[in-house]
């Protein structure tokens, strides 16, 4: 694929245009390293040229020239005759990210910060039991339901349509898990099915938030897309979608579809206004790009507001993937896709492909505690946002160098380190007692060595013991200097 070329109009506006406190090329060298590192200035993005990035900032070409080279010494540039200033990354002893989050066998004294998931509801026993009597009406079929159950897609289906988005039954498919749903939605857009073959010209591109959740990384790689990363801006107020930079990606890059979290994104907790939805849905139209949002977390708002409007409402073309994983428990592994009327065949072909349909018994499981929904949410939505204020006590306390925005909702802070030291922090928290997450995990095109994810879903007393234990293994990951090269994270299994 050849890589995109970025304005220099469209750097400034990223990296600034000064001042530039003397020397002007060392002060531009380290705002370029940094957006590069910060994952805004995507790997494989080609550069303006010395001359246009002159103009754009107000600096002169000698200056800009000195710039790239030392960018180029350093690691962060590649320029080839004919090919331009393309961005990527030092190499570093341990080889690329492995961006698939695995459990953490964590031992009691450990405090396990690797995934955002909450134990099992207390309602979950209740719902087996009376799964369990509805059971035998069932035992008599097959047991093959590769579009779902109907008592829960109808009830999935009214859960649309009350928050917005009319839905009818016959819309829902329900999968193993909300990236059941990704994985059978990407493999029809891009591979097709036997009765549904894909149009030879079609693009395999598929533009992704950076940062984003790793799995979704994971998950489309392995389903042959080409990711074209979109990073998100950072304002005072945290992370925030750019739309007038996101028609700039989809004008640069031929997008086949689109992977967001507009809902309490994961990692950052950012909330796509219901003012942007609109605008957001008529954007991707207008460029014939295929929405499909993860909703995953859209229930986990922690301030006094309505659950989002659903994305579905204003793009009718837009597949919304769902799950039970973050509301009731993971281990039911019961997710579904909403899907316009037009993909509804293609769909359930490719899902067929893949599996016959997830349990019966979970499906059931499932139903029960979608009936008790409102009942059961608010008393998790406290526990979360309790974990939620002590954390960022804790954070605030005992690490005031570090930069967080309280989000306004889902499972984790998303926290800016004074330096870009994350795969050292990572490393440096096992002797506390603490399993993290690097931020280079989180980037599909690298860089975020600087920003570490912190989810507030551990027992309440264990995040009241985080502050020390982060400060201790922060001032460890300090003093790492020729153990972890600066800039980019190593993760030890």
């Amino acid at each position: 694929m050849n890589p995109s070329t970025m304005s220099g109009n469209r750097l400034a506006g990223i990296i600034g245009t000064g001042p530039w406190p003397s020397p002007a090329y060392d002060s531009l060298h380290a705002a370029i390293s940094r957006v590069i590192a910060d994952g805004r200035l995507p790997v494989g993005t080609r550069l303006p040229s010395e001359r246009e990035l002159a103009t754009a900032i107000g600096l002169s070409r000698t200056t800009t020239t000195r710039t790239y080279g030392l960018l180029r010494e350093q690691g962060f540039l590649l320029t080839r005759r004919g090919s331009g200033s393309i961005v990527r990354l030092p190499n570093v002893p341990g080889g690329r990210i492995d961006h698939l989050l695995t459990p953490a066998g964590a031992d009691e004294s450990e405090i396990d910060l690797t995934c955002t998931a909450q134990v099992a509801s207390p309602w979950l026993l209740g719902a087996y039991d009376r799964a369990l009597s509805q059971l035998p009406a069932y035992l008599p079929g097959t047991g093959y339901y590769p579009s779902g159950l109907p008592v829960l897609r109808e009830a999935i289906a009214e859960r649309f349509t009350r928050r917005g988005a009319p839905t009818d039954p016959d819309q829902i498919l329900i999968t193993s898990g909300a990236f059941g749903a990704v994985a059978i939605a990407v493999r029809a857009l891009l591979q097709g099915s036997r009765a549904h073959p894909p149009d030879r010209s079609s693009s395999r591109r598929i533009l992704i938030e950076s940062p984003t959740y790793p799995n979704a990384i994971a998950t489309l790689e392995g389903a042959g897309a080409s990711l074209v990363s979109y990073p998100l801006e950072i304002g005072e107020d945290g992370h925030y979608w750019d739309l007038a930079a996101m028609e700039q990606a989809l004008h640069r890059s031929r997008i086949r579809a689109t992977y967001l979290i507009p809902d309490f994104h994961n990692p950052t907790g950012a909330l796509l206004p219901e003012s942007a939805r609109g605008e957001l849905a008529e954007l991707l139209q207008r460029h014939s790009v295929t929405p499909i949002i993860d909703e995953s977390i859209v229930e986990l708002g922690l301030e006094d507001a309505p659950t989002p409007t659903p994305l579905a409402k204003f793009a009718p073309n837009s597949i919304t993937a769902g799950s039970t994983s973050k509301i009731f428990w993971g281990g039911l592994r019961v997710g579904w896709m909403r899907l316009p009327r037009h993909l509804i065949d293609s769909m359930a072909a490719t899902r067929l492909s893949l599996d016959l349909g997830a349990p019966v018994l979970e499906q059931l499981v499932a139903a029960e505690l979608m009936r008790d929904h409102d009942a059961i949410l608010p008393d998790y939505l406290d526990k979360l946002r309790t974990g939620r204020d002590i954390l960022v006590a804790q954070v605030r306390t005992h690490l005031p160098s570090w930069d967080l925005s309280v989000p306004a909702g889902g499972m984790a802070l998303w926290v800016r380190l004074p330096e870009e030291r994350s795969g050292a922090l990572a490393i440096a928290a096992r002797e506390q007692g603490l399993a993290l997450v690097a931020g280079p995990n989180f980037a599909p095109s690298g860089g975020l060595d600087g920003w570490i994810r912190l989810p507030y879903t551990a027992a309440h007393e264990q995040l009241s013991q985080l502050g020390p234990r982060l400060a201790a293994a922060w001032e460890d990951a300090l003093s790492m200097e020729g153990r972890i090269p600066a800039g980019r994270a190593r993760i030890v299994a």
